[in-house]
Formats: structure tokens, C-alpha cells, sequence
């Protein structure tokens, strides 16, 4: 072979000599803009779960074909932004799934290592003993805002546009995170967060 992950399909007889490799398609220019505007997003959310960057090319080269080969129907669909971070997550998901271990935030990485801050940014002030999983069983958007500002350290406008959201929105996704993973704790409400209606 000797050209790596190529693939060229070449017949065996023309033994591909001078045969050019294959051209990319050609991409719908929309399609183009999305993959800039989020491939490093993407790439940092798969490396902070699957803890390789290489790992996470892998996955996220997969995850960008299946967006391509769907691009017409999610364009139609709406909400473009919420339907790609589902196939992210999937994506991500399926490759721990196959190699049978847990995100890899669980056991190294700059999230072990910061997680007082982690904690403190949470206002988790008690044990942090089940976290990581609880977050793993937020609802999609308050679980991509809480691992984009709290693990990944995105701040809210960076955030807002890749979701593809107002800050306020990301904001209030991020305060209903917080809430879920209090409650979901067992841990005190916060002096003074109760005030403004929660209705608890």
C-alpha cells in the first residue's frame, strides 16, 4: 500500500503509477465554513474525553463524514448547531464504548489535576464524589456548557458561538447545569442563589 490510510483504488494491472491520488469531493461551501468555524472545538472536546489527540483526530474525522454525508437533511432539520454536538457526543461515546474504559477526564489530564478549581467553579463545596458521572448524565446542552467553560475553560461568548446560542441562553443552561448536579449531589443550596426563584 504505502500510502497510509489512503485509499486510491487503483486496479492491481495499472499499478498506480502516475495515477493521481483522489481529490477530495467537492464540499458544499457551508459545510467548509462549519468545519473551520468547529473543528478545534471539536477536537478539544474528543481530547479531553478520549485523553490522545490522535485518538481524538480519529474519531472526529469520522464524526465530520457523518455530518457531511447527512449535511442536506440536518440543514433542513434546523437547530444545526444541537444536532452536530449529538453527533459529537455519539461519536465520542462510541469509541469509549469500543475501547470499554470511561472518559478519560475521569482518570488524568488537566481535569484530576484541577479539580479544586473544577469544584469551586461549580460551587460544589462538598464531595465531589460521583461528578464526573453526574455531568456525563446532564441533558445535552447544559452537559456541552458545563465541559466547555468549567473543564475546558471556554468563556461564555466562545461558548455562544459554538453553540450557536445568545450568552444569556448559554448562561442559563449553565446555572440549570449547576442546579441538576447539586441535586443530583445531595449538596446544599448556596446562600443567597435560592432567592431568585427556583421554586423549591
Amino acid at each position: 500500500m504505502g500510502n497510509g490510510d489512503v485509499s486510491t483504488d487503483v486496479s492491481p494491472q495499472d499499478g498506480g503509477k502516475d495515477q493521481p491520488v483522489q481529490a477530495p469531493p467537492d464540499l458544499p461551501l457551508d459545510f467548509e465554513g462549519f468545519y473551520l468555524g468547529h473543528q478545534e472545538f471539536f477536537h478539544d472536546f474528543a481530547e479531553i474525553h478520549l485523553g490522545s489527540r490522535r485518538t481524538a483526530e480519529q474519531v472526529i474525522h469520522q464524526v465530520f463524514l457523518e455530518i457531511l454525508g447527512g449535511w442536506d437533511e440536518l440543514l433542513q432539520q434546523g437547530d444545526l448547531e444541537q444536532q452536530t454536538l449529538a453527533v459529537l457526543h455519539r461519536g465520542v461515546t462510541r469509541r469509549l464504548e469500543e475501547d470499554g474504559r470511561p472518559p478519560a477526564f475521569l482518570i488524568n489530564g488537566p481535569i484530576a489535576q484541577n479539580l479544586e478549581a473544577v469544584r469551586s467553579q461549580l460551587e460544589l463545596s462538598s464531595s465531589a464524589g460521583g461528578l464526573y458521572e453526574e455531568i456525563l448524565a446532564l441533558p445535552s446542552r447544559q452537559f456541552t456548557v458545563i465541559v466547555l467553560r468549567h473543564l475546558l475553560g471556554y468563556p461564555t461568548k466562545r461558548i455562544a458561538r459554538y453553540m450557536g446560542l445568545d450568552t444569556r441562553t448559554v448562561d442559563y443552561h449553565g446555572r440549570k447545569g449547576k442546579e441538576r448536579l447539586r441535586i443530583r449531589l445531595g449538596l446544599p443550596a448556596t446562600p443567597g442563589k435560592t432567592k431568585k426563584g427556583t421554586g423549591q
